[in-house]
């Protein structure tokens, strides 16, 4: 009886984290969904920002999976306040500043 009660708190504990987490997301106004967009846009940034350090020249195939996934990333970023993302905001110059050269190769390519 003891552990069902226990259970039952923790289990009361745990949805009522979840709503005050979701409460501030609106609260920011933001929609829950924007901000989870974020936190996968977050990991994809750091897979971006060791590629972009990593490789100086790229096949064509690699570009354009680079630009798609640089354009997800900022469309994820754009929809949220940039304070919550200040940290990040060195390896977002740097995903960004690799992204606008590959652009401007192909652009200069074509």
């Amino acid at each position: 009886m003891e552990i069902l009660l226990i259970i039952y708190i923790l289990v009361f504990i745990l949805f009522a984290l979840l709503l005050y987490s979701v409460m501030q997301i609106k609260l920011l106004g933001m929609k829950v969904k924007d901000f989870w967009d974020f936190i996968e846009a977050n990991q994809m940034l750091d897979k971006l920002y060791r590629f972009a350090k990593q490789y100086q020249k790229m096949s064509p195939q690699e570009q354009i999976i680079y630009l798609s996934e640089a354009e997800r990333i900022f469309i994820a970023f754009d929809k949220i306040p940039q304070e919550l993302w200040e940290e990040e905001y060195e390896k977002y110059k740097q995903v960004l500043k690799k992204y606008n050269d590959i652009k401007m190769l192909r652009w200069a390519s074509n």
